[in-house]
This record gives C-alpha cells, structure tokens and sequence, in this order.
C-alpha cells in the first residue's frame, strides 16, 4: 500500500516512532527514522532490519527547531529519491522541567515546552510544505492525543507518581486546531493535512493507574503501539486521499 512512498517519521528511534517505520517498511515504503539522536535512530533501524532484511530504511538527524537541519533533511531526501510523500509528525521533545504540577510550573518552561513540541511541528510542515508545494502534492499527519478532545481525568492519577501534564493539553489540543488550519491553507495545492489521536500506550505504568485508565475502555483498554497502524497505513496511503483536515481518534472508546 506504501510502495516507493518516501515517509518522514520526526521521533522515529522512539516507542511510537519505531512501531510507525515498522509499519511503513512492512508496507514497502521507504521510512526515514528522523531523531534528534542520529544513534538511537541507528540502534532502531538495526532492530527493525532484524525483522525485515530488506526494509529500506534512511536515519537523519533531525532538530525540528531547527530550520537548517529540517531543510538539510529535505535536500538529502530529494537528492537520494527525489520526491517525499509524507512526515509524520510525531516527535515529543521537552525540557528538563516538564511535567510538573500545575501551580510548580513556571512560565518560561511552559513556554519552552510549547517552543520545542508545537513550534517543532510548525516549523516542520511549514518548512515540508513548502517542497510540496514544489512537488505538487504532499501528506503531513499530526499525532496528537485524547487529551487534545477531552478534559484531563486527573482522578486517574491519584494515589500514583504520575500526572497529567498542562503542557501536554495544551500541545495537543493546539495541533488538531494547528491541523485544520493548515488543511484549510493549503486547500488547492494537492496537499493535505490530518491528524491521529491515540488512547493511552502501554509503557510500563503504574497498576493502579492502569486499573483505573482501563475501567473506562470498552473492551482492551490501554494500547499497545501496533494498534494504531491500521489508521496510520490509511492516512499514508492512497485509500484516504480525499480525507483531509480530520482527527482520527484510536482510544478503545475511552473518550466517550
């Protein structure tokens, strides 16, 4: 479904990340593992050529703050291929700060947070699009999350070591609105924007927490990375390309 595609997956040595080039290989696309670490991305191509010998893989450091290395991406991949057909737009850079209690945040992390992850993702598909443009036609997928849509379940939390970041909602809330916007912009130039808001991903949480998180899941509750590749094989591939400026939500109806 992917054949030839060239896909750009920003956080691709990560836990969605490696799941999403896995994907992209298995349907005989062309993934490029684009991480802020060029080694880890070395060590995740090496574990997916595990899998499948005769994935073609690309590893590109990549800084999506970076305006110069986002460009310099765009020239290696134009000159190797000639064209690329999507970025997935899925790295989650943060500062050492991140994550504290509401009333412990201060201003300059929030911003910087905001900076990194949001103004990443801008900057990404605006510097992107711009060789679509060139290119005549193009595909961004924004990955977001539940708590882009839903008021935060901070009653989950209780009792457990973990919280529910506002850096987080804020971010993620933004790039579904950051996602029409952009669909909307674009809207004839053959370019098109959507956005994928998983549910919870398993990564070792806590028990308690899990309890609690899966009591409002219809039937697996928390998931596992692969459980998003069919609606991201869908965005990639030519099945969803009259679909655009929408956010896809796969959450094992924990959101209703």
């Amino acid at each position: 479904m992917l054949e030839s595609k060239v896909v750009i997956v920003t956080g691709g040595a990560g836990l969605l990340g490696r799941e999403f080039i896995k994907t992209v290989v298995k349907h005989n696309g062309i993934a490029v593992i684009a991480d802020i670490s060029h080694e880890a991305g070395m060590t995740a191509k090496d574990a997916i050529l595990s899998i499948y010998p005769n994935a073609k893989i690309e590893v590109i450091a990549l800084d999506i703050t970076s305006k110069s290395s986002i460009n310099a991406m765009i020239d290696t991949l134009h000159n190797q291929y000639g064209r690329i057909d999507a970025l997935v737009n899925n790295a989650y850079p943060r500062n050492k700060n991140y994550g504290r209690n509401f009333f412990e945040v201060e201003y300059e992390d929030f911003c910087e947070n905001l900076n990194l992850n949001l103004g990443g993702y801008f900057l990404a598909s605006q510097q992107i699009a711009q060789y679509f443009q060139k290119q005549s036609y193009g595909n961004i997928i924004n990955i977001s999350s539940i708590y882009g849509v839903i008021a935060p379940r901070f009653e989950l939390y209780e009792g457990t070591t973990m919280s529910m970041p506002v850096e987080y909602a804020a971010i993620k809330s933004a790039l579904i609105q950051l996602t029409k916007y952009m669909a909307k912009y674009f809207k004839g130039t053959n370019i098109r924007v959507n956005a994928l808001s998983p549910g919870g991903i398993l990564n070792n949480q806590d028990n308690t927490f899990l309890e609690k998180y899966n009591a409002y899941a219809s039937s697996k509750g928390m998931l596992d990375p692969s459980d998003l590749n069919g609606t991201l094989i869908y965005l990639l591939s030519d099945m969803s390309k009259f679909v655009n400026g929408q956010n896809f939500i796969v959450d094992d109806g924990w959101s209703l």
